[in-house]
């Protein structure tokens, strides 16, 4: 049988002068060559000309600080130390240890930076899909006529589609490629996103809406698994944490862009009575621009070489790998550095050579329909494979933190609004004015009733013409010869009525208005069918503004999260983080005003998002590199079934009790903080 491992060697020429992996080298065996050739004085790069050594001399040498450079020779000769003293280390371990030394080399700069923005825009779309629905619903519902069923079901969809594109995106990426399958999931929800924004119907709407998810769902497991490989150690917690910012960002830009364009409804057009493009589509169209622009960035982007690398690619690894050493060093006015790596033993394994077999035989429908269940299978045995002896516990601990910080927090996220809209309710009902046994005769009713109940009324001979009924209730009334011209209604009911010889023209009343009532001689004439937005403002200004301030609230803690990640560890943040949100959550009881709740928000949000940073740090550095994405797919996925039903649940509370909320919120973020506490420090781990 073949040897299992494929070594592949790139000559830059004859008689160059690049170091080796593998070959040659110390006594302990292994060969990196990190030392850089030597240059004439005629090679020196014009960045460093009028320099002389003294300028150049480290600042921190007279404080007895090491220089970074000591510091990092310190660190692979420990490793070093450790190979030769320790027993044998497989294949995978020597190039993770290997790989981990040429980022080193590569240094951390414009090429990190560049690939920072590109991938951040992508996470901020994630964040924006997880507002776009909750915003447009209050247009949406009028102008798609949407019952309460159509409403939740579109609201679930959002989050059970990406929990499905979070699990099929990153089981993909560990076979297919990280770059490919975040270009190919980006695509999608660019282009459903577009489709639903011209959407007439609620069929074709949710339609769209589900495929845009699953394209979106992909980006946080993908984003994650796919910059960790481009960072060296040090760097790692650090950047993840402030990659973690974009997801905040997104909620600000949809916050702040919905409050601008959703109220205007000028902002639209209309062909005819069946196409209507009203100002909450245009909302659906800039709310894809982040989505747009990072797909546009990834196309000049390269794939990961770490996936290349465990993929036996090892030539389109060795460039990747160049082009990252190059572009940093330059950006920094040293071009003379050499990349000086010319060897890495890639891993080939049976599963590749199974596929390469069946795609040289056959049609080409039959080698697609291989290949396509293949890698089904390989997707499913790498997801399987979570659960092996080497991984089994950490893949159960990273289950119950994901999910009791998910079920919390978005629970939690969906009861702050809700509770605010029923203190406004609760304010408004507290102000109805009620009319009991008036009688109203040959009176031009010619303003708006609002907030009003009339009990056992009598209207003769009166006129309703061109007004607004919002929130009235007519009980137990009689309307005898009366009109009713250019109304339009909202939440207005006539109950146990007696109508008689009354016409109703150009009005949106419509039966299901009229409960258990007596028409004698009534005619409707021209009645305003199906649904339409009304001409005043129906989104409460303060539904943006508790979305924006709580996103904003993140801000503090994402910082404190990132400049401590290194310092303080994952485990600890995780696990304070948690313990300190689950203690806020006791405050929740003092929300007796609008103004209390936005400031728990406010709070919670800022403290439970370092816990957030530091569980997407652990989940990318648990894992080995051929199982990475998929693990963050799991367990994104189950944290999508756990915002489901935390929200589902705390939603069903709302005006009933604050308790069962509350003590639930506490109960998992409090298990999932001791739970967090049992984890690895994986500070110091190199990326497996």
């Amino acid at each position: 049988m073949a040897d299992p491992y494929q070594n592949n060697t790139y000559h830059q020429g004859v008689g160059d002068s690049y170091g080796t992996y593998g070959e040659g080298g110390g006594p302990d065996g292994y060969g990196y060559q990190a030392d850089y050739p030597p240059q004439e004085e005629d090679a020196a790069s014009d960045a460093t000309e009028g320099h002389d050594e003294e300028d150049q001399m480290y600042e921190g040498e007279y404080q007895g600080i090491p220089h970074p450079d000591e510091v990092k020779a310190a660190q692979r000769a420990a490793r070093a130390k450790a190979r030769a003293a320790g027993s044998a280390i497989s294949e995978l371990e020597e190039l993770s240890e290997q790989y981990e030394d040429i980022m080193e080399d590569c240094g951390h700069g414009k090429f990190q930076w560049t690939l920072f923005m590109v991938l951040g825009l992508a996470l901020m779309a994630d964040g924006v899909e997880c507002f776009v629905v909750s915003f447009v619903l209050p247009s949406a519902e009028k102008d798609l006529c949407l019952s309460n069923a159509e409403k939740g079901m579109l609201g679930l969809i959002v989050f059970l589609s990406m929990m499905v594109g979070a699990f099929l995106w990153g089981g993909l990426a560990d076979k297919v490629g990280r770059r490919r399958c975040l270009i190919v999931a980006l695509a999608i929800n660019c282009v459903f996103t577009f489709l639903s924004s011209f959407a007439q119907g609620y069929g074709f709407f949710l339609f769209f809406r589900l495929l845009s998810g699953i394209g979106i769902g992909g980006t946080v497991p993908i984003v994650y698994s796919y910059f960790s490989e481009f960072l060296q150690m040090d760097k790692r917690g650090e950047h993840l944490s402030w990659l973690c910012m974009f997801w905040m960002i997104g909620g600000i830009y949809a916050s702040f862009t919905a409050w601008g364009i959703i109220p205007r409804y000028g902002w639209g057009f209309s062909m005819g009575t069946e196409f209507q493009f009203h100002s909450w589509r245009v909302f659906v169209l800039v709310a894809a621009l982040p989505a747009i622009t990072s797909l546009v960035g990834l196309t000049f982007m390269p794939e990961s070489p770490r996936f290349l690398l465990e993929n036996a690619k090892h030539d389109e690894a060795w460039m990747i790998l160049k082009q990252v050493h190059d572009t940093n060093w330059r950006a920094k006015g040293q071009p003379e550095k050499v990349f000086t790596v010319t060897h890495i033993k890639a891993p080939k394994t049976a599963e590749d050579e199974f596929i390469e077999i069946q795609s040289a035989t056959g049609t080409a429908v039959q080698r697609w329909a291989v290949r396509s269940l293949t890698l089904c299978k390989l997707v499913l045995k790498n997801v399987a494979s979570l659960l092996s002896a080497e991984l089994r516990f950490a893949t159960l601990f990273m289950a119950i933190i994901w999910f009791c910080m998910a079920f919390s927090f978005y629970g939690l996220s969906v009861w702050f609004p809700d509770m605010i809209k029923h203190l406004q309710y609760e304010e408004y009902q507290s102000k109805v004015k009620v009319f009991h046994k008036e009688r109203v005769e040959n009176f031009h009713f010619n303003f708006s009733l609002e907030n009003q109940i009339h009990r056992e009324g009598e209207y003769i001979h009166d006129k309703f013409i061109s007004i607004e009924l919002k929130s009235v209730k007519f009980e137990d009334s009689l309307f005898e010869d009366c009109r009713f011209e250019d109304i339009q209604s909202t939440d207005t009911v006539f109950e146990n009525c007696t109508i008689r010889s009354t016409v109703f023209y150009n009005t949106d009343l419509w039966e299901e208005k009229f409960i258990n009532c007596k028409m004698e001689n009534v005619t409707f004439e021209h009645n305003k069918h199906g649904c339409h937005l009304d001409t005043v403002e129906e989104n409460d200004v303060l539904i943006y503004l508790v979305s924006f301030l709580g996103s904003l609230a993140v801000l503090p803690g994402n910082i404190i999260s990132a400049l401590f990640m290194e310092k303080i560890g994952r485990v600890r943040i995780i696990g304070g983080s948690m313990l300190i949100s689950a203690g806020c959550t006791f405050l929740l009881f003092l929300s007796f005003s609008q103004s209390a709740i936005i400031a728990l928000q406010c709070l919670f949000c800022g403290v439970s998002v370092a816990a957030w940073n530091g569980i997407e740090v652990v989940t990318v550095e648990l894992y080995p590199a051929s199982k990475r994405a998929t693990a963050f797919g799991v367990l994104n996925a189950l944290c999508k079934l756990a915002a489901v039903l935390g929200s589902s649940i705390f939603a069903s509370f709302v005006g009933i009790t604050k308790a069962i909320p509350i003590l639930l919120s506490f109960t998992a973020l409090v298990c999932g903080g001791l739970v967090a506490l049992r984890l690895p420090d994986t500070r110091e781990k190199i990326l497996q």
